[in-house]
């Protein structure tokens, strides 16, 4: 287990974190692995799942990404048939995306085999001690977004 210093603290986490991620991408037997789509093509389906509709710069924005860039990545999600998009009727500029039955149907079955795989990683793993984890990455996500957040 962990002992030192907070510097030491970060060799340990920059060991095991490859490995963990590694570990974890090897089970994932879906769509996102095979290829199917992409990582940020996963993220975009995530966020229009969460947030329902949304505008290209909120999503380039979410993503850190130009909004050419997230153009680019929706255009092959609506290739795809994962997403659509739909016009304002009162402004015809104004163009949002949202997912289609088919998008939403990916990232059902995308979360119900990565829910899977976590019962099978975590389950040999005491309660207490998962309890203390998933603490842990939450306040590891909340400094994460406090970065993002502008002051």
């Amino acid at each position: 287990m962990f002992h030192g210093s907070l510097s030491k603290f970060a060799d340990q986490i920059n060991e095991l974190m490859p490995q963990v991620i590694q570990g974890f991408a090897r089970r994932q037997a879906n769509e996102l692995y095979k290829g199917k789509i992409t990582l940020p093509q996963f993220l975009i389906l995530e966020f229009l799942s969460r947030k329902g509709e949304s505008r290209m710069t909120d999503m380039a924005r979410c993503m850190h990404v130009t909004t050419a860039a997230m153009t680019g990545m929706v255009e092959r999600l609506v290739g795809y048939g994962y997403v659509e998009r739909v016009y304002d009727l009162k402004d015809r500029r104004t163009i949002r995306i949202r997912l289609t039955p088919s998008g939403n149907s990916l990232i059902k079955k995308i979360n119900e085999q990565r829910r899977r795989m976590v019962i099978n990683i975590f389950g040999g793993i005491p309660e207490n001690d998962r309890r203390e984890y998933l603490k842990i990455l939450t306040q590891v996500r909340e400094n994460l977004i406090k970065e993002d957040s502008p002051l």
